[in-house]
């Protein structure tokens, strides 16, 4: 087809002047063999747009768009040639809202609504820690004292505090305990991180703790039905950390099984203050590795046969095995979502190896992301499935553009090629996930790039390999073997974690970003990537604007806990907090937020209040507020409810009011968390409520 019969195809149906006809015609034809690579953008755009919506949509609406996906398919038969891609991008943006409601509605089940005290019984199928340390248990097949057994979650999640030394949990054990259970917690703060979100699509209907002893009503065998695998892995864990005891033994379970029960909070820490954290969640590198290093031995082994080598296709048999290798680790680790998306990427590639495909290329990236967004489209606001494509495609964007410039490698020598790749991923792949780690944890960890550099290599050459001849030595009785291999490299990269995070500096603080800044970001990265043309480089310009908006980010002056609890206000040292211990995990979310390095005491130091003070005053940014805790200040409260002053008091008030803009935990429990700014002279409110609209997972 010649370009002026695109032009009059392009044009008439369209409208377009003829003058900008061509110009994108020629654009959309230089995209064609590339169009596949958009698919998964246009998807995620669709499900993007679905998770922020400001409420549910009703049945004739998802109905009208269901109606309006089989119109654009149809359309795509008769319209012209160069209008297909147009409609086939328009298409997958509303394939993607559809993907994302249905998902939503598939997983609901009852949520609790109020708070709980009671007896609890379940059976065990997860076992972790919680920030505080204490050893967490996920429940199901739950029962709850009063509770109909059409309104008790499915799941539930149970931190174990006081005395638990007796209980020695297996998946499987069926306990019972009394405890207190609640709701999914709504966010710290408007717009802030949405735990109900997250706890809807993991089937998680309450949450809660004890402090009274757990006690075992069926052993682990009578519940073992359905959690064989997750029985072995638990087993698995144990028997490597009886083996290699210590923090060493917590951190080999935890990359080989995936759990993490064994490592202290202390040492988590350290990973993620040098921001080598990543080395326990079991995703790409770990996937990549061990399917990496089982191809390759196979096929060595294989190779060492000629005979053998000589009459079969030796690389696809390695492909098969390391495909098996593969699908076992994953469902040893659990099975969670960042071990399933790993899983797809590297299935996907060595099912290329299969079909005499290229294994590693952008195609076989966006064929993954196309059936991870398909399979649990709440992937996509995670930062597990964001860091990992970004790292993915930015290393394959830069090989490839090695790749073809070949004499780069004629300068180099040829021992040094390894590092040099070693140091060129881990550049690549932490300025690719640099962003968004920063918006997703609130700091960057300064020397991250040294302290993988140091310990990311052992992970391929020592630590992975010596996992396998584990494995195979395992049924002999000496797993033993691999496992002494394993273990210096693992207290390498404790050492090395440790020292890193205790150096001046070590980790810089952020603001958290609009919620716009990493969208745009990220599609200015794609566009700039996968575009072909000129017109790629307005990727740059998509990607400062997204800077540009991350600094002008306006905090809010004035923050209010969801119940009262505490009250932060901005001043010029940063946020004064009203309280030193109440509501501790809002004033950390609120600190983190701020890019503020200081611990809830030294802001609660900033208000000049004693710690003990059921009055609190905070002055700044143009307002002027008073705490009130407990029922007693509550007689302070005509006194102090002055003209222009915000008064925000923890317990119920049924009082009469005052000249002041009066906020009770009554209020706030309806609202949750408020934040106050002014703008243009005007006092501006925004809610929890407000930013969450009615979603699924919102609801009360």
């Amino acid at each position: 087809m010649t370009v002026e019969t695109r032009v009059r195809s392009l044009a008439l149906p369209i409208g377009l002047p003829r003058r900008l006809a061509p110009g994108l015609c020629d654009a959309i034809a230089r995209q064609r063999r590339h169009l596949f690579l958009f698919a998964p953008v246009c998807l995620a755009v669709g499900i993007g747009t679905y998770f922020g919506l400001p409420r549910e949509p009703i049945a004739a609406e998802w109905a009208a768009l269901g109606a309006v996906a089989l119109m654009l398919m149809l359309a795509a038969r008769w319209l012209a040639e160069d209008l297909v891609p147009l409609v086939m991008a328009l298409l997958l943006v509303i394939c993607g809202i559809l993907i994302a409601g249905y998902r939503a509605h598939q997983v609901a089940g009852p949520v609790l609504n109020y708070r709980f005290y009671g007896a609890i019984e379940g059976r065990i199928v997860k076992i972790d820690r919680s920030a505080s340390d204490a050893i967490r248990l996920t429940l199901d097949q739950v029962w709850l004292e009063g509770i109909a057994p059409a309104r008790t979650p499915q799941t539930v999640r149970l931190s174990l505090h006081g005395a638990q030394d007796h209980l020695d949990p297996e998946p499987g054990l069926r306990v019972m305990t009394t405890g207190h259970l609640g709701p999914p917690p709504a966010p710290s703060e408007p717009g802030g991180f949405d735990f109900r979100r997250m706890a809807w699509f993991e089937g998680l209907g309450a949450v809660g703790y004890t402090r009274i002893p757990v006690l075992i009503a069926a052993p682990a065998s009578a519940g073992a039905q359905g959690l064989a695998i997750h029985r072995l892995r638990m087993q698995i864990s144990r028997a490597v950390q009886d083996r290699m005891p210590g923090e060493r033994g917590g951190f080999a379970a935890a990359i080989l099984t995936g759990d993490r029960s064994g490592i202290a909070q202390e040492h988590l820490e350290h990973l993620r203050r040098s921001n080598l954290a990543h080395l326990l969640a079991i995703s790409g590198l770990h996937m990549g590795l061990l399917t990496g290093f089982v191809f390759g031995l196979l096929r060595l082994m294989m190779a060492l046969v000629p005979p053998f080598a000589l009459r079969v296709p030796i690389r696809k048999l390695a492909a098969l095995g390391a495909l098996g290798a593969g699908a076992f680790y994953l469902l040893l680790s659990g099975g969670n979502i960042a071990t399933e998306r790993a899983f797809i990427m590297v299935a996907v590639m060595l099912v290329a190896v299969l079909l005499d495909r290229r294994a590693i290329s952008l195609r076989s990236v966006a064929m993954a992301a196309m059936i991870i967004l398909i399979l649990r489209p709440e992937a996509l606001v995670q930062a597990g499935f964001q860091m990992s494509f970004a790292a993915t495609i930015a290393l394959v964007a830069v090989f490839r553009v090695l790749s073809d410039d070949r004499d780069w490698r004629a300068r180099i020598p040829r021992w040094a090629l390894p590092a040099l790749s070693v140091v060129i991923c881990s550049l690549v792949a932490g300025l690719a996930t640099a962003p968004i780690a920063a918006a997703s944890f609130n700091r960057i960890a300064e020397y991250g790039l040294i302290a993988n550099l140091l310990t990311v290599p052992l992970m391929g050459l020592v630590i992975m390999p010596a996992a396998v001849l584990a494995a195979i030595l395992a049924p002999f009785g000496l797993d033993w073997i691999g496992l002494a291999i394993m273990s210096p490299a693992i207290g390498w990269i404790l050492t090395v974690a440790a020292k890193v995070s205790a150096l001046p500096g070590a980790v810089m603080p952020i603001v958290e970003p609009d919620w716009r800044v990493i969208p745009l970001m990220s599609l200015g990265a794609l566009w700039l990537i996968l575009w072909q043309g000129a017109a790629r480089w307005a990727g740059l310009a998509a990607m400062g604007l997204a800077l540009a908006l991350w600094v002008m980010t306006d905090r809010p002056a004035l923050l209010i806990a969801p119940e009262g609890e505490v009250v932060g206000l901005l001043g010029q040292e940063g946020r004064m907090l009203s309280r030193a211990r109440s509501g501790s995990f809002t004033a950390a979310s609120w600190l983190k937020s701020d890019g503020d390095s200081a611990d809830q005491a030294q802001a609660h130091a900033r208000s000049n209040a004693g710690p003990r003070d059921s009055v609190v005053h905070l002055r700044g940014e143009g307002f002027d507020v008073v705490h009130l805790s407990g029922k007693r200040a509550l007689a302070d409260l005509p006194a102090l409810c002055l003209p222009g002053r915000i008064v925000v008091t923890n317990t119920p008030y049924d009082g009469p009011g005052g000249p002041c803009l009066l906020i009770t935990s009554t209020e706030l429990r309806r609202t949750g968390a408020q934040a106050y700014r002014w703008r243009d002279g005007k006092l501006e409110l925004r809610s929890v409520a407000q930013a969450s609209g009615q979603r699924l997972w919102s609801q009360p």
